[in-house]
């Protein structure tokens, strides 16, 4: 029974942290378990660690962080507070 618990409010948690950004719309060019370099330019996020994916975000938010994909991923993510991000950023990676 606390196992059923423990689950319960881990997965309350995780969608309540995710509820702020869209997910699904990242894992149209990211893939759905984050491994797949979108469009073929970009780092494979499963493998980054939370801080580094939180930090790529709010730097594509700022206009200081990116390559080729920097003007569309800012378009992407402008809309999200830095909490948002940030908690966003815990779901995925590492």
């Amino acid at each position: 029974m606390k196992n059923i618990v423990t689950t319960i409010v881990a997965l309350t948690a995780t969608t309540a942290l995710m509820a702020g950004v869209n997910g699904a719309a990242c894992k149209g060019c990211h893939g759905a378990d984050w491994s797949k370099k979108a469009m073929g330019k970009s780092k494979n996020v499963s493998a980054m660690s939370h801080a580094d994916i939180a930090a790529a975000l709010k730097g594509y938010k700022a206009g200081t962080y990116g390559g080729p994909m920097k003007g569309l991923m800012k378009g992407q993510v402008a809309k999200y507070s830095d909490a948002d991000l940030d908690a966003f950023a815990q779901t995925i990676g590492k």
